[in-house]
C-alpha cells in the first residue's frame, strides 16, 4: 500500500506584499517620492534661479522641440525663467501648502467631530451647525473677499484651505465615533473611572486611524486642486514665488504657441493627484479587512 502523495500547501500572500506586487501602488509610490525629493531640494541644486528673467530666451521650446535648447530642458516662460527649476520650486510651495492645510483641517475637523460623536448632545448639535455653515460659503468667493482685505499670503492660502477641509474630518471621526462609543472597551474604560475627554482621545481616536490615513490621501489631492485654482486666479502665493497653479497661469495667453508653459506643470498636478488616488485606493484595500480577500 502506497502512502499518499502530499500536495504542498502555497502560501498566500499578505495584504502588504500584494500592495507592492501591483505595478499602480509601485507607480503611485515613486510619483510621490519622487516630487517630495523635488520639493526637498535646496536653490542650489536647481538647474537655474527659477526668479532670474532672461528676456532675451523667453518661450525657448523644450529641449527635445525643434529650436530647444540643452540648457533649458523644458524651455522657459513668457519671462525667460527656467520652466524645469520653477516647477521643481513650485512642488515644494504647492506640496507644502497643501499639506498644512490637510493635517491642520484633519486636527480640527477630527478633534471635534471624535468628540461630537462621542458625547452627543448640544454639542454634537453645534459643531453641525457649524459644518453647515462652513459648507454654504463658496471658498473662492470667501477667497477673494479675504485677499482684498488682508492681501495675498501663505499664510492666509494656508488657512484657507484649512477651513476648507476641516468640515470633511468632522463628519468622517464623528460617524466613527458613534459606531464606536457603545462597545464593551469603551463600557470598560468607564468602569474604571477614565475621563470622557481621555476616553475619546486615547480609546475612540486610535480605532479611527485606518479610515482616516484612507481620507487623508483623497483629501490632498482635492486640496492641491483646490490650492492650484486660487494660485491660477491669482489668490495663492504672491509672485515671484512660483506654484504649479500660477505657472500654469503664466502660460495661458500662449498656448498656442508656447504649449509647455501650462502644459508641463499642469502635467505635474495631474501626475500627483492620480498617484494620490491611486495610492487611496490602495490602502483602503489594505487597511479594510472586508477587502483583504
Amino acid at each position: 500500500m502506497t502512502s499518499a502523495q502530499t500536495v504542498p500547501i502555497r502560501r498566500q500572500k499578505t495584504p502588504l506584499a500584494r500592495f507592492f506586487l501591483k505595478p499602480v501602488n509601485l507607480f503611485s509610490l515613486l510619483i510621490l517620492v519622487v516630487f517630495i525629493v523635488a520639493a526637498l531640494l535646496p536653490d542650489s541644486a536647481l538647474p537655474h534661479n527659477p526668479t532670474q528673467q532672461s528676456l532675451r530666451g523667453r518661450l525657448t521650446p523644450p529641449a527635445w522641440a525643434e529650436s530647444g535648447n540643452a540648457n533649458n530642458l523644458l524651455g522657459t516662460d513668457n519671462l525667460g525663467r527656467d520652466l524645469l527649476s520653477r516647477i521643481l520650486r513650485g512642488a515644494r510651495t504647492s506640496l507644502l501648502i497643501t499639506s498644512l492645510a490637510v493635517f491642520g483641517g484633519a486636527i480640527i475637523g477630527g478633534t471635534l467631530g471624535l468628540l461630537a460623536g462621542y458625547f452627543g448632545g448640544w454639542f454634537d448639535e453645534l459643531v453641525g451647525r457649524l459644518v453647515d455653515i462652513q459648507l454654504a460659503f463658496p471658498l473662492i468667493l470667501l477667497m477673494i473677499a479675504v485677499v482684498g482685505v488682508v492681501g495675498a499670503s501663505t499664510t492666509v492660502l494656508v488657512i484657507m484651505l484649512a477651513i476648507a477641509a476641516w468640515p470633511s474630518y468632522a463628519r468622517l471621526l464623528r460617524g466613527q465615533a458613534m459606531s464606536l462609543r457603545n462597545l464593551e472597551y469603551v463600557d470598560a474604560a468607564k468602569a474604571l473611572g477614565r475621563p470622557s475627554w481621555q476616553i475619546a482621545l486615547r480609546h475612540l481616536a486610535p480605532n479611527t486611524l485606518a479610515p482616516v490615513i484612507v481620507f487623508t490621501t483623497f483629501e490632498l489631492a482635492r486640496t492641491l486642486l483646490l490650492e492650484s485654482s486660487l494660485s491660477f486666479l491669482g489668490l495663492g502665493v504672491p509672485p515671484p514665488a512660483p506654484s504649479w497653479g500660477s505657472i500654469v497661469a503664466d502660460g495661458r495667453s500662449y498656448l498656442v504657441d508656447a504649449w509647455w508653459v501650462s502644459a508641463l506643470p499642469g502635467l505635474a498636478i495631474v501626475l500627483v493627484v492620480l498617484a494620490l488616488n491611486f495610492l487611496g485606493d490602495a490602502l483602503r484595500d489594505l487597511l479594510d479587512p472586508r477587502t483583504r480577500t
